[in-house]
């Protein structure tokens, strides 16, 4: 596969990225990565791993280069383009840092100390809280400032960060009494059914779940996919029913439905009599038809990877020309000595 150097023009630009930390879920799939392949048609779009947010916490550094690696390979397996997006490694790109600590600047004590986000990890973190989960929301406003972006897709959980990368592009535009960035918005995209634990139904499956049974993983295998979802949890009676009542269940179909593009009323009639063994069955199948296929090109690409280098080092290329012009602007509006860059 090669890759050149594509220019879009005259679209909005998107902008998404994920925490490189624990391997991606079946529920990371279905509500973000799908999307992407997408996005990248609609969008001049932008795409990267957020390895400078995980280092928030301390990682154990060869795994954080293979989890950033394998995030990467397994993107591009999904169906993201580098040459139909910006693709990167955000500590490829110096501009991020850079701008960052303009942003924390221009940051106020009380607006990071109301961040959700930080209040729980720092409950986690104990008594040694360190400085970067208290700053880390302007390190995500210069993610999102310096490339314009104008539509950020998030869940309800992240939209206080871009509320806050608003408000700070404002506080900056008026000091300045210029446009030093453009805006952006919130976009909560239209998902499908949140995919829920497969041992706990009525919580959402998560990369960080302690039990190994609760979530698919992309990197699962055929065999452990079909032994997880045949061990997952259902509920009492023992027809086929899409109902709040019925949590194990409804997942399943909810499951089949966001990866097939179906909807329950067509999917259940094909259960009518039927027991929940054969659910299970037909819905292992389907994870395995659509993932495996992910994870063999991933695999493939990470067992040789100068593919993935040269789709890396052509993002970062691309990401850094842009992100510069911006960082350039601010640097000359808030009084450094231009040209010596």
């Amino acid at each position: 596969m090669g890759y050149t150097r594509a220019m879009t023009d005259g679209k909005q630009t998107v902008l998404s990225a994920i925490q490189p930390t624990n391997p991606l879920t079946l529920g990371n799939f279905v509500g973000t990565m799908r999307s992407w392949a997408e996005y990248q048609v609609q969008y001049d779009a932008i795409f990267f791993a957020v390895d400078q947010h995980a280092i928030t916490l301390r990682q154990d550094p060869a795994l954080l280069r293979e989890n950033t690696y394998r995030l990467m390979a397994t993107f591009i397996a999904s169906g993201v383009d580098p040459n139909q997006c910006t693709l990167f490694v955000q500590s490829h790109v110096s501009q991020h840092a850079e701008l960052a600590w303009v942003l924390i600047c221009n940051s106020y004590t009380g607006e990071l100390s109301r961040m959700t986000q930080y209040k729980d990890k720092a409950k986690k973190a104990g008594a040694n809280i360190p400085a970067g989960l208290f700053v880390y929301p302007s390190l995500m406003a210069a993610d999102i400032l310096l490339y314009g972006a104008h539509k950020i897709p998030v869940g309800e959980d992240q939209k206080q960060h871009v509320e806050l990368t608003r408000d700070i592009a404002q506080r900056m535009n008026g000091a300045y009494q210029q446009e030093l960035f453009t805006v952006p918005q919130p976009f909560i995209p239209k998902i499908g059914a949140r995919i829920m634990s497969l041992q706990e139904p009525t919580k959402k499956m998560s990369k960080s779940d302690p039990d190994p049974k609760a979530t698919i993983f992309l990197t699962d295998t055929n065999k452990q996919i079909d032994k997880k979802v045949k061990s997952a949890v259902t509920d009492s009676g023992s027809e086929i029913t899409y109902e709040q009542n019925k949590p194990g269940v409804k997942n399943l179909i909810d499951i089949q439905c966001a990866l097939l593009g179906e909807t329950p009323e067509s999917l259940l009639p094909r259960y009518a009599g039927k027991m929940y063994g054969h659910l299970k069955v037909d819905t292992a199948e389907v994870i395995i038809a659509k993932l495996a296929p992910i994870r063999d090109e991933a695999e493939r690409m990470l067992a040789d990877r100068a593919e993935l280098d040269k789709a890396l080092k052509l993002g970062a290329d691309k990401a850094r020309a842009r992100a510069d012009k911006t960082l350039s602007r601010v640097y000359e509006a808030i009084g450094f000595i231009p040209g010596l860059r």
